[in-house]
């Protein structure tokens, strides 16, 4: 004898063979997911070996269009109208249609850019010198002083941009010194320094 109320659950038919609720077996939900998970891995190794195999193969990427669509851009006619010559326009000469050789730009040598002068020896007054040699070839003077930086084996006209190649080069010539060279490092645009056998 149970402590609960009876209801209409406990009235049940004597002849009946039916106990508890019955519900319809359900298939399993692994069962149900068998045919997802077998199609996923078949897209995944399709798009695998697409991913793999067509570089390989040479196939592009870029879509390419087809002969339809090209034979049908082709078909309509341009929007633009074909300008034919007419009997009074002269035919173009051939000078005019080759293309020709770029011009040629010639170096420019700018005397205005500061030029410092520094004396890498150990003769004293030999900056002040030669900066009243740079002055007297028309250029302008920047410091003079005393070298500080690593000691040269001969003098030298240094220039701190390429575009100052062709007046680091003229200068080097006003001043009998051989030596140019390029020093990205440096300060001044233009720089002579002064080393052994300068006088």
């Amino acid at each position: 004898m149970t402590k609960y109320a009876r209801d209409e659950f406990d009235d049940v038919p004597e002849g009946t063979e039916r106990r508890g609720v019955h519900r319809v077996a359900r298939a399993s939900a692994g069962a149900a997911l068998r045919p997802l998970l077998a199609t996923g891995v078949v897209a995944l190794l399709i798009g695998l070996v697409a991913y793999f195999a067509f570089p390989s193969m040479g196939v592009r990427a870029e879509a390419k269009a087809s002969p339809s669509a090209s034979s049908s851009a082709s078909a309509k006619p341009s929007a633009k109208p074909s300008a034919k010559p007419s009997a009074s326009t002269p035919a173009p000469s051939p000078s005019a249609t080759t293309p020709s050789a770029p011009p040629t730009t010639t170096p420019t040598v700018d005397k205005s850019r500061p030029v410092s002068v520094y004396n890498g020896t150990t003769t004293a007054g030999l900056a002040a010198g030669y900066g009243a040699k740079v002055t007297a070839a028309g250029w302008t003077l920047g410091p003079v002083g005393n070298w500080q930086g690593v000691a040269q084996p001969s003098s030298v006209v240094f220039y701190n941009a390429e575009s100052l190649k062709a007046s680091a080069t003229e200068l080097a010539g006003a001043l009998g010194i051989a030596r140019v060279e390029l020093a990205t490092n440096l300060q001044d645009p233009l720089a002579v320094v002064l080393g052994p056998g300068a006088a």
